[in-house]
Formats: structure tokens, C-alpha cells, sequence
């Protein structure tokens, strides 16, 4: 099962139900990978679970298949957001597929004070990040959010769900970097800590630059945010994302299962 196409579908899935193709999808079935009526395929809504299907029918503008029997049973993605400053282009779809491939359930662009792009497509977003839970064998599609201010994400925040906030900064105004003093704590160490709890999370991270001062000084007065390092080295911002989710997913996601 592992060669064959997988696609993801907005219709209802159900033994002996009809799903219909888009243009695009019967395109990429009928001309890139030469498949023909008759021939099966496999598909999820992130509602039913995975489905077997076999192509009946292709059409000028679509086409038509007829789920066969459920091969896999719905399951949800780790409850993790990720929160990020977005990029160039190129560098924020890497973070958006990336971030699929890792599990998390939602990603939120965050414009901050030093934010160097003011322009993201949120539908652009939501097909790589499509592209990718096909690819991946996920049951499901991150949510992918409209960009927010970080300010008024914070004052709407729900306070049940905690922060992992990369903090690269020290206290140190008089040193690269804030020097030594005032470090967050190793984000593997700041983790365990919530090991055995119930928590629900997100994980920030900032732009190239880092956040500014009154944006630190802002977010660590907050009760649910835990401030964090990612090692002794700066890392780039899409490094630093995907470095917090891997260690997330080990720790407390289901890497551990």
C-alpha cells in the first residue's frame, strides 16, 4: 500500500461512496502517473480515516472514484502549534511542509516588530502543507491560520494552552546576545518538566533578528509562556522551528509511542 497514491479529498468517506476529483487531482493521477479507471488509490478527509478506492471514471474537468473498504482508522496529530515570524517565500514554505511532516495540528504566521515579510498565501500555505500529509502518510492537514499581530494574538491567547517561547537572548544589554546571564533553560530540560501533565502547547518562534526587547521583556511576564534555548549556537528561524518540534515530538508528541 505504501506505492500507492494517496489523495487528500474534501468529500465524505464511506464503503461504496463516490468522491470526485478535481481537475488538478485527475490530472496528476491520469497524466503524471499514467493510472487508468480501474486502478486504486487511497484517500483521507482528516475526518474518516483512510480509505482504498478505484478510479471509475476521468473527465475533462475531474474525475470520479468509488471508495472499497477503510484502511485505516481516524487518528488525530499531537495537539501542537506552531507559531512562526514568516519569511522569504521559499522559507516559509519549507517551514509550513516541514512542519506537516513533524505532526503539528495548526501553523500560524506571527508578524512581529521585525518581521520581514508582509505578505503571506494562506491558500498557497494550505496546498504544501496538503502536499505534504499526502506524502507522509497523515491522517489529517494542519490547520493553517490568517497571519496575526503578535500582540493581539497574545491578548486573545487561551491560558490553557502554554507557550514554548525560543528565547535566545540573555539580560546582558552590554553583550552580543545578551551574554550568559538571564539564559532560558535547554528546551529538553524546560519539557520534562511537564512530562507527566496534561498541557496543551504552541511553540513561538521569532524572526531573523530575534524579538525585540519590549517583545521579550512582554512575553516572559506572561503565566503560560516557558522560555527556552535551543543549544549554544544562533540558529536561523526555520532551523530553530523545526529544531523545537523535534524535540517537542520526542518528549512529549508521539514520538514516544
Amino acid at each position: 500500500m505504501a506505492t500507492t497514491p494517496r489523495l487528500f479529498v474534501d468529500s465524505t468517506l464511506a464503503a461504496d461512496g463516490g468522491v470526485s476529483l478535481s481537475e488538478d487531482q485527475a490530472r496528476y493521477l491520469g497524466q503524471v502517473l499514467r493510472k487508468k479507471p480501474g486502478d486504486v488509490v487511497r484517500v483521507f478527509n482528516g475526518r474518516d480515516g483512510e480509505y482504498a478506492a478505484h478510479i471509475a471514471d476521468f473527465t475533462k474537468r475531474g474525475g470520479e472514484l468509488v471508495c472499497q473498504q477503510q484502511t485505516r482508522a481516524q487518528a488525530a496529530s499531537p495537539d501542537v502549534h506552531l507559531l512562526f515570524a514568516p519569511l522569504k517565500r521559499q522559507r516559509t514554505d519549507m517551514i509550513v511542509e516541514k512542519a506537516t511532516e513533524l505532526g503539528a495540528a495548526r501553523v500560524q504566521p506571527v508578524f512581529t516588530a521585525r518581521t520581514n515579510s508582509d505578505h503571506v498565501r494562506t491558500d498557497r500555505l494550505r496546498a504544501i502543507a496538503i502536499e505534504a500529509a499526502e506524502q507522509t502518510e497523515r491522517l489529517d492537514v494542519p490547520d493553517i491560520e490568517e497571519p496575526a499581530q503578535l500582540e493581539s494574538l497574545l491578548f486573545r491567547w487561551p491560558e490553557n494552552r502554554r507557550i514554548i517561547f525560543a528565547d535566545e537572548s540573555g539580560d546582558d544589554d552590554s553583550r552580543a546576545w545578551g551574554g550568559d546571564a538571564g539564559r532560558a533553560p535547554p528546551i529538553a530540560a524546560a519539557l520534562q518538566k511537564f512530562a507527566s501533565q496534561d498541557v496543551r502547547w504552541a511553540i513561538l518562534i521569532g524572526p531573523e533578528g530575534g524579538f525585540t526587547p519590549e517583545e521579550r521583556a512582554h512575553l516572559r511576564t506572561l503565566a503560560y509562556i516557558t522560555p527556552v534555548s535551543l543549544g549554544p549556537r544562533i540558529l536561523r528561524a526555520e532551523t530553530a522551528a523545526l529544531a523545537a518540534l523535534t524535540i517537542w515530538q520526542s518528549i512529549l508528541g508521539d514520538w514516544r509511542t
